[in-house]
Formats: structure tokens, sequence, C-alpha cells
């Protein structure tokens, strides 16, 4: 059997409330599975980033579990030469 770490745990219940969360808000699935996806590459030496990628989750959740939230947005980033 796998023992987790506490921030393993954390990041694992954190994947399952937003999945909880999503269930009921059409098109954030995909959005959530590939942000986490794209965040599993992150080294787990770099704890400070993983926790600060936590608690911003944290506050995100918080956001999608409102019953006002219907849409995500994101921001990118652009070139400013581009302006």
């Amino acid at each position: 059997m796998v023992r987790h770490s506490k921030l393993q745990k954390q990041v694992l219940a954190l994947y399952r409330n937003f999945l909880r969360a999503s269930k009921d808000k059409p098109g954030f699935l995909p959005r959530i599975r590939a942000e986490f996806r794209k965040n599993a590459q992150i080294p787990r030496t770099d704890v400070m980033y993983i926790e600060y990628l936590v608690r911003r989750g944290q506050r995100q959740l918080e956001q999608l579990q409102n019953a006002h939230t219907k849409q995500m947005g994101a921001f990118v980033k652009t070139n400013l030469e581009d302006w």
C-alpha cells in the first residue's frame, strides 16, 4: 500500500473536491483535469510552489462551489510587443 505525504493527501483531496463541485457545472471537468495533469509535472521537491498551488486551488474551489458561478475565466500571458 502506498503511503502519501500530508501534502500529497491535500492535493488528492483538493482534486476530489473539484470533481464533486464540477458535477453540476458543465464544461468545468476538462479544464480541471487538464490543470491538475499540467501541474503533476512539478517536481515533488518544489514544496513551496506546490503549497502555493494548493492554496490557490482552495480559493478557486470556493468560487466554483458558489451557486452563482457559471463560467471559469483564465488569464493568458501575451507579449507586450503585440500591443
